[in-house]
């Protein structure tokens, strides 16, 4: 496996843009209207296998250099070369790659604490007063039936809890509002930069705040997941790359914002500034409004780079933008939060796309007791990085691939008996973008637990599987390469388990 050097990695999002342009995965679209087409082009290169990442330019009503970014974290090669690593790994390899990583870069996150600086480019052109319009960036009306034009999809929301012990940086989606002099900011209940703002509320009348809505992939995975709440993500983001990041902060409101930042908006919340928002084409694939107002940002400061490009992450019917990204890193944080609550033999874990990398949570065991399945279904369907907007928890034995939807729901069609084997588990941590939802002031989510693995106590009698062995599979196949490198005839490398598989 080639590895590349931790400082090898872009910490820019152009030199990003560059890296990515050389190994072939960036597609420049040119003369796209931010009305509808950037975003339905997105959406549509979703579909692709692999997706491109998209670098929209010359916009209509948009000076040429004013870009937009979607597509960028949305396959394994350029999530690995975000992190530091191989562009060269897919998805099997990445998931290997990551293993265990979650529970290392939280306990070395304190030690990667950003450096401050006192410059940076994005403070090049500044905005103030009547001269704010954030219609002057290039934000999409993403999805045909959307309320209005979001600027803040792959951004990063920073707050601070207002004892100085914690900054967060979240992922809370932004839309324009007041002809382009304000951003409501939809942060939803049990969210910690929602927590922030009504602890400032509480103790000052107003709250700072602060949006990057252009930077470093990097922060757009960190913004985007369940982080602890006693680490920040900037020091989480440097443990994952092994090298702390940069960061200026901002004139009004002295919060930190990412030296590399595009586009940065600085300001306050107040209990009193509060608008109507949405609908919205959300990540469950439905259209979500919020039932009542939002806070809305009163901005002070807007800061940009010449040529300032807008990190796009649409969400929508998976597979959407992040829905990779997130079934990527949150199976890793499942997988490492049930070692760490001492469930034993884990084999795997796979947040399925399918459910936008939260709804749906395959886990993989090997059965060590009578209850190993339930535990480990309980736990996986309540633990910090899954408790929010989880809604089917599926344990299997480990020799079902996670990852393999079809393997999954064979071992639910043939071990997970209904009478038996389904858990409910009621008033759960929801949403309001659920479509389930009736009462959107109380979005409760039921979960169900579904036991597919074979019973514990039938596990030796229980019938034996009609498929070829692995080392027959391997020996098959080694003889009769003829037959299957076949090039109009493909099999995949998951076809053939690997020395390990016994």
């Amino acid at each position: 496996m080639k590895s590349i050097a931790v400082n090898d990695r872009p910490t820019d999002l152009r030199e990003w843009l560059r890296r990515v342009d050389e190994i072939g995965q960036l597609q420049h679209v040119s003369g796209a209207h931010w009305n509808l087409e950037i975003g339905a082009i997105s959406e549509i290169n979703c579909r692709r296998q692999p997706p491109a990442a998209l670098l929209f330019d010359d916009i209509v009503d948009y000076p040429r250099g004013y870009r937009v970014l979607t597509g960028s974290v949305s396959n394994a090669s350029r999530m690995a070369l975000t992190l530091g690593l191989s562009d060269e790994l897919e998805t099997a390899g990445l998931v290997q790659a990551l293993r265990g990583k979650p529970l290392e870069w939280e306990a070395s996150a304190t030690a990667f604490e950003p450096t401050v600086l006192d410059r940076s480019p994005v403070f090049d052109n500044v905005l103030t007063g009547a001269d704010i319009d954030l219609k002057r960036f290039p934000a999409p009306l993403w999805h045909e039936h959307d309320g209005g034009r979001y600027i803040g999809t792959g951004c990063c929301v920073v707050t601070s809890d207002p004892a100085g012990t914690r900054v967060n940086v979240g992922a809370y989606r932004m839309m324009i509002q007041e002809d382009g002099h304000s951003a409501t900011i939809n942060a939803e209940a049990g969210k910690q930069g929602r927590a922030h703002y009504e602890r400032w509320w509480a103790t000052h009348g107003r709250a700072p705040v602060l949006a990057s809505v252009g930077h470093d992939p990097l922060l757009l995975m960190v913004a985007g997941t369940e982080v602890p709440d006693t680490i920040s993500e900037y020091a989480y983001a440097g443990a994952m790359v092994g090298q702390r990041l940069e960061v200026v902060c901002g004139q009004v409101t002295g919060l930190p914002m990412p030296a590399s930042a595009e586009i940065v908006l600085e300001g306050w919340l107040r209990p009193d500034h509060a608008l109507r928002e949405g609908p919205f084409g959300e990540w469950t694939g439905y259209y979500s409004g919020s039932p009542g107002a939002v806070p809305a940002m009163d901005i002070e400061r807007v800061y940009f780079r010449d040529d300032p490009i807008l990190l796009g992450t649409p969400p929508g019917k998976p597979p959407n933008d992040y829905s990779y990204m997130r079934a990527l890193l949150k199976s890793a944080m499942i997988q490492d939060a049930l070692a760490k609550s001492g469930v034993r033999d884990v084999r795997g874990v796979w947040a399925h796309e399918t459910g936008g990398g939260r709804l749906l949570v395959a886990v993989s065991i090997r059965q060590c007791f009578a209850g190993h399945s339930r535990q480990a279904g309980y736990i996986a369907a309540q633990c910090d990085a899954a408790a929010y907007m989880n809604r089917y928890v599926i344990v299997v034995d480990d020799d079902v691939d996670p990852m393999n939807l079809d393997e999954v729901m064979w071992a639910v069609s043939t071990r997970c008996d209904p009478a038996e084997d389904i858990e409910i588990m009621r008033k759960s941590w929801g949403s309001k973008v659920d479509p389930l939802v009736t009462d959107p002031s109380v979005p409760y989510i039921s979960r169900a637990l579904l036991d597919a693995c074979r019973p514990f106590e039938r596990f030796a009698s229980f019938p034996r599987v009609a498929q070829a062995s692995p080392k027959l599979v391997r020996e098959t196949v080694a003889k009769w390469q003829a037959v299957f490198s076949d090039p109009r005839f493909p099999l995949p490398a998951s076809a053939v388990p690997s020395e390990t598989v016994s």
